[in-house]
């Protein structure tokens, strides 16, 4: 790998797919993109005092950090990021005056990626008891 190819994954991370266990299950993970690591983990991190953050998602493009594993429910958490991303277009500059004036924990938008990762979760849950 060339010098210019390890800049590229040190800054953007390295695409990759998510195991068919995951995408059988829950077949929204396709309305996203999924990368390891990359700079966007380490400043989410760094945002929030530590030296990488579990995921990061920008757009529709979710990155999540090289030794995170990859949980339904860390994945529907950050999929939600990016419905909310599509639905406003101020969502980044929203998602920051939240995290400021109330942090991480108590943003409106980090509050309803958890919701609705649990509710998805439940369903899923649901359907197999069916």
């Amino acid at each position: 790998m060339g010098v210019c190819a390890r800049l590229f994954t040190a800054i953007a991370g390295r695409k990759i797919e998510l195991p068919p266990a995951l995408t059988d299950a829950y077949p929204e993970f396709a309305e996203a993109r999924y990368r390891r690591g990359g700079l966007p983990v380490r400043v989410g991190g760094w945002a929030l005092g530590t030296s990488s953050a579990a995921a990061i998602t920008l757009w529709r493009t979710v990155f999540i950090a090289p030794r995170e594993p990859l949980s339904a429910e860390l994945l529907l958490h950050e999929l939600r990021h990016v419905h909310q991303f599509l639905q406003r277009k101020t969502f980044p500059l929203s998602y920051l005056w939240q995290s400021l004036r109330y942090g991480y924990s108590r943003n409106a938008y980090e509050i309803d990626a958890r919701r609705y990762s649990a509710m998805r979760l439940a369903l899923n849950s649901i359907d197999k008891d069916l």
